[in-house]
């Protein structure tokens, strides 16, 4: 009875044991999927985050209409010969043929100011022409042949709140009687590149030109001598000049012909204008309907009477920044008519045309993307745009007036731009590049990916190269060969490396091993034979000591000693024969060598630095994965082995390694993807250049490292800053295919090789 009594209290026992440990695993088992579901959750909401900061770089701009109105007492649409708008877009204004600037209110249409401009001839002339000049200055000539450089110009009032419209004024910058005699201009043009001398141009009957240029210089007793030269120029135009652009500058000068021709003059020399080119800007013989300089001046878009649109700048053909011809770079979207008006944006590369079938288009010039399109339900017939490229006005057909407000935040940024190669303004050839900023506002962003992609492949092959062979040797080496004891010590001390700050790898590597291998670059290529050599040699010499009995009973295990004193030979040799044969063979300096024989530069930080400083970060990580995974292969499997009489390095390689491949590779995997999400070390190791060169004397920039080094001095939101992320994702969606694939890979292993 009472064993009877002990069984069933056992029993009892043994079923409340077994609720408990079911009760254990379905909390545990909660646990574990809730942790999951929270780990996949945040590193979805992060992809989302950083996700939704990089796309608006690739989201249409958009025009917005802010009003339409008609000014009172505004003159016939035919009469009105410029026009403009502050940059709050809050008043705009008319120039008209008798030369009165009337400002009127956005919002109402309200006049709130007008100035007349006085001829300086006297008399009541009217206005022949007047040329926008960009940022409110407008070159008018007089039907007498006079001429005025007027610019229209915006205060903002200190008092009555940010909601009253800005004062406006109208500013005279040279005025010059007409000659009287001689043939009256047909249109002129003014630049003030020095105040004290502007420089002007006039297009003359029978196409020709004339360059005006006034020197006002004072000597030591404050004498003031005006010298003022004028010269014509302009034989050799083929057929009638149809339009005119002059840099901001007054250095050259464009113009276009009804043959399809573009010519540029260089007027540095006001005394002798000359004639750099003539080339065809179509194929057809299309006249050329409008020509202007695009921001900085390099470029210049030229118009088609087809309502073809592109841009040109002048290119050297030997590449040698000489003998440069005027090229055609981009070719952008193409017009439904003719174009008539064409005015460069004042803070980037997009070009604003007009043709006639009354619609303004917006392009980008690097980009080449049709930006946007604004119209109304009649025609436009003359447009301009705000100073901050934030807005626009119109006139139709009608003498309606149309305010636009402009979102174009990132005009610039295109697939193309990111990933292919682009003709950038001074380049002889497309090219990939980065170059985020510059000293001057008028700079063309240059913000391909492409090499910091290429940059950050190069690192990492270079580093699993380095890698991979010292981890997965010394691995094999360590579960299948060392001693119990000396393993007790030596794989402890290399996952202790793993715990070692990158920032510490990168300040040695950079400060410490860069100079000292640049000093030694022949020593260190002449290590890859002679330290093999000594290995050989330490090899053969074992052969013939290791059956001694003294070295069995200590050797056994330990053997990977020996090979330390063959190193320190092996460095010790190579240094002294290094810079005897740097000085009979290289002259003394294999850098000046490799650059006058091959053209290859040697920069101090280079890949072979990074190879060196990211392997050593990688080789704990990979060389503590596989380890483990060599030495959990069951170890019947060895001894089956070596009981049919394999030696102990078949064994290893034969069936040990195979079956421990899907361990070692998820362990070259996470190497890998340690190594390419790398920062530190490729900030402090490497030179940072943006380069598209797998030469191992060459540095290069990561994403990683890229954006550690642009962010501090990105905008919020700016384009800059909105590329940055677009690099945090393509790190994260490179690093998700690469583990992706390579469980694929560790999967079909296991199937293959064992579930070990």
């Amino acid at each position: 009875m009472l064993f009877r009594k002990n069984d069933k209290n056992t029993t009892v026992s043994d079923g409340k044991f077994l609720a408990r440990a079911r009760k254990n695993d379905r909390l545990a088992a909660w646990l574990i999927n809730t942790g999951g579901f929270l780990v996949i959750l945040s590193v979805t909401s992060i992809l989302v985050l950083i996700m939704k900061v990089a796309i608006p770089l690739f989201l249409s701009p958009e025009a917005t209409v802010v009003s339409t109105i008609k000014p009172g007492g505004s003159a016939p649409t035919g009469e009105i010969k410029g026009m403009g708008v502050d940059d709050e877009l809050r008043t705009g204004f008319l120039l008209d043929a008798s030369g009165t600037v009337t400002f009127f209110d956005r919002r109402t249409g309200r006049e709130i100011h007008k100035i007349t401009i006085t001829p300086p001839g006297g008399g009541s002339p009217t206005i022949a022409s007047a040329s926008d000049s960009g940022g409110g200055r407008f070159d008018i000539l007089w039907d007498d042949g006079s001429f005025t450089a007027m610019k229209v110009s915006f205060r903002s009032q200190e008092t009555g709140g940010s909601d009253q419209p800005a004062i406006p004024a109208v500013e005279t910058m040279l005025e010059e009687k007409g000659t009287g005699g001689g043939p009256r201009p047909l249109l002129s043009v003014a630049r003030f590149a020095d105040e004290n001398s502007p420089l002007r141009v006039d297009l003359l009957p029978g196409n020709r030109f004339s360059l005006s240029k006034t020197t006002a210089t004072s000597d030591l007793a404050g004498n003031e001598t005006v010298r003022k030269v004028r010269t014509p120029f302009g034989d050799e135009v083929p057929g009638n000049v149809t339009a005119v652009a002059l840099d901001t500058e007054g250095e050259y000068l464009y113009a276009g012909t009804d043959t399809g021709r573009l010519l540029r003059y260089d007027l540095t020399d006001p005394e002798a204008p000359r004639l750099l080119d003539s080339v065809e800007a179509n194929t057809n013989g299309h006249a050329v309907t409008a020509v202007n300089l695009v921001l900085g001046d390099n470029s210049v878009a030229v118009a088609d009477a087809d309502g073809s649109l592109s841009t040109w700048f002048p290119v050297s053909e030997t590449g040698l920044g000489s003998g440069k011809t005027l090229t055609r770079i981009h070719s952008l979207a193409r017009h439904d008519g003719a174009v008539t008006v064409i005015l460069p944006a004042s803070r980037s590369k997009t070009i604003y045309s007009l043709d006639k079938a009354g619609v303004v288009s917006a392009d980008h010039m690097t980009s080449e993307r049709r930006l946007l399109e604004m119209r109304t339900a009649k025609p436009l017939v003359r447009f301009a745009v705000s100073g901050g490229d934030n807005g626009a006005i119109a006139l139709d057909a009608d003498g309606n007036i149309t305010f636009w407000h402009i979102d174009n935040p990132h005009p610039e940024v295109s697939l193309k731009t990111l990933f292919a190669p682009v003709w950038y303004e001074s380049y002889d050839k497309p090219a990939y590049v980065w170059q985020s900023s510059a000293a001057s506002d008028d700079f063309e962003p240059k913000l391909s990916l492409t090499p910091l992609i290429f940059g950050t492949l190069k690192g990492t092959v270079y580093a699993m190269i380095f890698a991979v062979p010292l981890a997965l040797l010394g691995a094999i080496y360590t579960s299948q060969f060392m001693g119990a004891r000396l393993k007790k010590y030596v794989k402890p001390a290399i996952e202790i490396m793993a715990a070692i700050p990158s920032v510490v790898i990168g300040f040695l590597a950079g400060l410490w091993l860069a100079p000292l291998l640049d000093k030694a670059i022949v020593s260190f290529f002449l290590a890859f034979a002679v330290i093999p050599l000594c290995v050989m040699l330490s090899i053969l010499i074992w052969r013939r000591i290791g059956s001694l009995p003294r070295l069995k009973r200590v050797a056994p295990g330990c053997e990977f000693l020996l090979l330390v004193p063959a190193l320190l030979i092996g460095v010790y040799v190579s240094h002294a024969l290094g810079g005897i044969l740097e000085a009979s063979l290289f002259a003394g300096d294999l850098k000046l060598w490799l650059f006058n024989t091959t053209g290859v530069r040697s920069d101090q930080r280079n890949s072979i630095i990074i190879a060196f400083a990211l392997g050593l970060a990688v080789i704990p990580l990979i060389f503590t994965i596989a380890e483990d995974a060599l030495s959990n292969v069951p170890k019947n499997l060895s001894a089956a082995s070596l009981a049919i009489g394999a030696s102990r390095w078949q064994t290893a390689w034969r069936v040990v390694l195979p079956s421990a491949l899907p361990g070692i590779f998820s362990a070259i995997m996470i190497g890998f993807g340690r190594a390419v999400g790398e920062t530190m070390i490729v900030l402090m190791a490497t030179g940072n250049t943006p380069i598209l060169d797998w030469s191992i004397f060459n540095g290069f920039r990561s994403l990683s490292a890229n954006i550690a080094v642009e962010i501090p001095e990105a905008p919020v939101f700016g384009t800059l800053y909105r590329i940055l992320f677009l690099s945090a994702v393509l790190l994260f969606v490179f690093t998700f295919i690469i583990n992706t694939a390579a469980e694929v890979l560790r999967q079909k292993f296991r199937k293959k090789y064992g579930r070990f």
